[in-house]
């Protein structure tokens, strides 16, 4: 029995068969799904979904071997008839939409989609052993009961505050365990909780049953283990009846936290308990207990195992080898491992000491790859060109890079001493820099083109030429930039993201031309690094050196504002100051010429001044005259009102003399 898949974001899913472990399944990071064939070590099935790259494959699990009845078909022949019996059929495929899709092995392609249960991400997915169904969990917070039968919701309830990220069935199919915040027991016939189990302060990420249900005791003797993100502790857990099982029965200690689980279920209470546990530094512990209740201290691996490369031969410095998955054969001392990459794993069978305590296998991987290719490939045959033809080069749809076409020689002799180009010394010819006298042209007179710097940047990633990329990243043409980054393949923009991250951190003048680029990337390429489930690992390096830069930023800008605003303010003083003197200083300036012009100039002030003293007593005597008169004036205008008022008073008229005659 295994934890099928696993639920770690950075770690593809991957599951051996169920009891022969036949096949092994495993989910790329861009979504396809392939099957390897565990006695070959070879490819047996593949399959792209229609959305692999929007909704990548985040869980699966094998269903259990079942009678194939699709209904009526056809008379088969002799050669496509199939042996009656359980067989193993279903794939059940959890992906980042909220989909879960159906795989058929035997007919090789989709069976079903699942679709109308979750809003978000499926964590998990499990098959119930013995009805017709599938329970999922996804980061709604909502588990699904699905009915196979007619691809619908049979029934859904909410399990948690947060995320579900496992489920796991019991033997029997009565129980359910999930675990978001707190791990929980359902009763499966009421959708009740019958158990809570608290320990873990992160997201667990494999849950398992590793004992059978005791028959005349309700739950008495049922124990299942748990695992969660960043602990390197694997906790047992015993369900009691009387209901003191809050705390962790015994734990087992690990290197790294657990991604895959393997074990064999105990039948009876002094069968021990053997675990196969894969962790995500790689190594692989063999770990076995019987089961006979409450142990304080944590126990240790059994036997550790790691798988490692002999090195190049330069240095034969041995390079560690990730191990996959790994599952428990029905010999106690034999195990399959799967190991290496996740394009091309290699699986073996091995077997192990039980005396030894760590074992290290020494396994040349590149050397067992190439003699599989070769061993393919045997039968390609090369064409022959003719002169008159026009070559395609081959990669990016669209690429017209002039290419002459050499005429058909002769078969080379084995003893010709005629040496062909490597790819460095061709790489080495290419020149990117354009001629003086037209833009965007070669010296040697070819058109420089986009998509050639598009095939140079992936060449240069995939060998990490720093020469290449130098020639690349120097261009400063904004249409060139985004021309590459839109005709880049998809598998290259992830090491293009890693490769700019990596020189932003460089001087500035260098992050200045990294800048455009990362803008072309996340213009073009936004869609598919979304995707990604380890998006946040890969650009953590770039998001907390800018973030660190911003906020020095900040610092700089306000002290940038002070200085100006006190540069200002001393250059308004300065100029007020400035202001102020100029009106100070005297407009005319008269100087004068010799000591003649003095005497001469102050004997024209004594005659001056003379004129002035005669003139002097003149005027004093006409002011003299000239106030008497007005004083003479003023006093007859004085004496004129005087005598009209006493005429008034004695009555006396004002009239004319014509008029005192008329009235008399």
């Amino acid at each position: 029995m295994a934890s099928d898949g696993g639920s770690c974001a950075l770690v593809s899913p991957c599951a051996f068969s169920p009891k022969s472990h036949q096949y092994l399944a495993l989910s790329t990071q861009d979504g396809r799904l392939r099957l390897w064939d565990t006695l070959s070590n070879t490819l047996y099935q593949e399959y792209v979904p229609s959305a692999h790259l929007s909704a990548t494959c985040t869980c699966l699990a094998w269903g259990p071997c079942r009678t194939i009845k699709d209904g009526p078909q056809r008379k088969k022949r002799k050669s496509e008839v199939v042996p009656h019996g359980d067989q193993l059929d279903l794939l059940a495929l959890g992906t980042a939409a909220g989909t879960i899709l159906l795989y058929s092995t035997v007919k090789g392609q989709l069976h079903s989609k699942l679709d109308g249960g979750h809003d978000s991400k499926v964590n998990c997915v499990r098959w119930h052993p013995e009805n017709n169904c599938l329970y999922s969990c996804s980061d709604d917070s909502r588990i699904v009961e699905w009915d196979l039968q007619t691809g619908k919701v049979k029934c859904k309830w909410k399990a948690d505050k947060c995320a579900v990220s496992c489920l796991c069935l019991s033997p029997d199919g009565k129980m359910l365990l999930s675990a978001g915040q707190t791990i929980k027991m359902w009763d499966l016939e009421t959708k009740e909780v019958y158990r809570r189990f608290t320990g873990h302060a992160t997201a667990v990420s494999t849950l398992c049953f590793i004992s059978m249900r005791s028959p005349t005791h309700d739950m008495e003797g049922l124990y299942f283990l748990s695992g969660a993100a960043h602990d390197r502790l694997l906790s047992v857990w015993q369900v009691r009846s009387d209901g003191k099982d809050k705390n962790a029965v015994l734990s087992f200690t690990l290197t790294d936290e657990p991604i895959y689980v393997d074990l064999a279920v105990s039948q009876s209470k002094d069968e021990a308990v053997k675990l196969a546990v894969v962790c995500k530094d790689g190594q692989m512990h063999l770990c076995e207990h019987v089961l006979n209740g409450h142990c304080k201290k944590p126990l240790s691996p059994s036997c550790s195992v790691q798988v490692a490369s002999p090195g190049s031969v330069g240095d034969g410095v041995p390079r560690p080898v990730p191990i996959l998955a790994a599952a428990l054969t029905m010999d106690k001392q034999a195990l399959l491992l799967a190991y290496g990459s996740g394009l091309q794993p290699v699986i073996e069978r091995t077997t192990l000491n039980a005396g030894e305590t760590h074992v290290c296998l020494v396994r040349d991987i590149q050397a067992s790859l190439t003699l599989r290719t070769e061993t393919t490939f045997t039968k390609v045959k090369t064409p022959t060109v003719k002169a008159d033809a026009k070559l395609l080069v081959p990669g990016l749809p669209g690429h017209s890079a002039p290419i002459k076409s050499t005429p058909v020689e002769m078969k080379r002799k084995p003893g010709s001493d005629t040496k062909e180009m490597s790819i460095e010394e061709r790489l080495s010819v290419i020149d990117l820099s354009p001629a003086e006298g037209r833009k965007g042209v070669h010296k040697g007179g070819l058109p420089l083109q986009t998509d050639s710097f598009a095939v140079l940047l992936v060449q240069g990633l995939e060998s990490s030429d720093s020469n290449i990329l130098n020639k690349v990243f120097q261009t400063r043409k904004e249409v060139l930039i985004k021309k590459t980054v839109a005709r880049l393949p998809i598998p290259a923009v992830l090491p293009l993201v890693q490769e700019l991250s990596k020189r932003m951190q460089g001087h500035p003048y260098s992050g200045v031309l990294m800048v455009r680029w990362l803008k072309a990337v996340f213009t073009f390429h936004a869609s598919y690094l979304s995707t990604l489930p380890s998006l946040v690992s890969h650009l953590g390096v770039l998001y907390h050196m800018i973030e660190s830069r911003v906020k020095m930023f900040h610092k700089l800008s306000r002290l940038h504002g002070k200085l100006y605003l006190l540069i200002t303010q001393i250059a308004a003083t300065d100029k007020s100051q400035s202001v102020a003197e100029l009106d100070q200083t005297a407009k005319l300036v008269y100087e004068e010429d010799s000591s003649e012009d003095e005497a001469e100039g102050s004997g024209d002030e004594m005659l001056a001044e003379e004129e002035d003293s005669d003139h002097w007593e003149e005027e004093e005597i006409k002011e003299v005259t000239e106030r008497s008169k007005k004083e003479e004036g003023d006093g007859e205008e004085h004496s004129d009102e005087e005598m009209n008022i006493e005429n008034k008073l004695n009555g006396d008229s004002d009239l004319e003399p014509d008029n005192e005659s008329e009235e008399e």
